[in-house]
């Protein structure tokens, strides 16, 4: 994070890859999730799972609707920190997806 000093207030730029690293992990989510829900996962976020009732798609959109909500209400606030932190959240939740499809995969391998 880079400290700028505009007369006496010390203030935090927001850290631009991290708006794209939000971007692209939430892109990952909706492709993970997806598959693992074709390869017969079920979704684990209990919002997200009654959002599906209207379809895996429109589940997700909703989700995704929420999460640009709060990234704009983190840009609004500045509160940057919040971002780095929701993308080290969803890098744990798209190593899990990836994880459940893997052991989906090689459940099916061996039957």
């Amino acid at each position: 994070m880079t400290i700028l000093l505009p007369g006496n207030r010390a203030r935090y730029k927001f850290p631009s890859p991290s708006f794209g690293v939000f971007l692209s992990l939430q892109a990952l989510d909706v492709l993970t999730t997806m598959i693992g829900l074709r390869a017969g996962a079920a979704e684990a976020n209990e919002f997200v799972s009654r959002t599906m009732q209207w379809g895996p798609v429109t589940g997700l959109a909703i989700s995704k609707v929420f999460a640009l909500i709060l990234l704009a209400a983190a840009l609004r606030f500045r509160r940057q920190r919040v971002v780095i932190v929701l993308n080290y959240w969803l890098a744990a939740v798209v190593t899990w997806n990836l994880l459940m499809i893997s052991l989906l995969l090689v459940r099916v391998l061996h039957h």
